[in-house]
């Protein structure tokens, strides 16, 4: 609807306005579907071609940088106890020393390890990695 036929109109400016609207949507002439061949074929550079299709699927992702965090532990305390802590403070982790810590990527578990220290750097060595299935079944529940 034109903007003079908005303001040629008697009714309340804001009601009329959806009011007008949703009129025009309904005399407006349907779009006809789009139809499903050209889309498919717009896709199908992306099809496994052979044997080497895997290899070029996963090659479209390696680039894409992803987050990676070791978790030590965590804990619950109150905000009056975080607003005392000072340089030298030290808050206790439910993780017990020793044990493995969690690997996350994108927050999502993929392993767990331990922790190392080289060249005065902390690293973690991987000790244990969870199957593509275990993945799977932790995203399902």
């Amino acid at each position: 609807m034109s903007d003079e036929a908005l303001a040629n109109s008697d009714a309340p400016a804001a009601d009329d306005d959806w009011a007008a609207a949703m009129a025009e949507q309904a005399t407006a002439a349907p779009v006809a579907a789009p139809e499903a061949r050209p889309a498919a074929a717009m896709f199908e550079q992306f099809a496994p071609a052979g044997g080497t299709g895997h290899a070029n699927d996963i090659n479209m992702v390696l680039d894409i940088p992803v987050q990676i965090t070791v978790e030590l532990g965590r804990t619950r305390i109150p905000i009056k106890h975080i607003l005392q802590l000072a340089q030298g403070s030290v808050v206790e982790l439910d993780g017990m020393a020793g044990e493995p810590m969690d690997v996350l990527v994108n927050g999502c578990l993929i392993a767990q390890g331990e922790v190392v220290v080289v060249n005065d750097k902390f690293g973690i060595r991987l000790t244990d990695i969870i199957t593509p299935s275990e993945r799977i079944r932790k995203l399902n529940r």
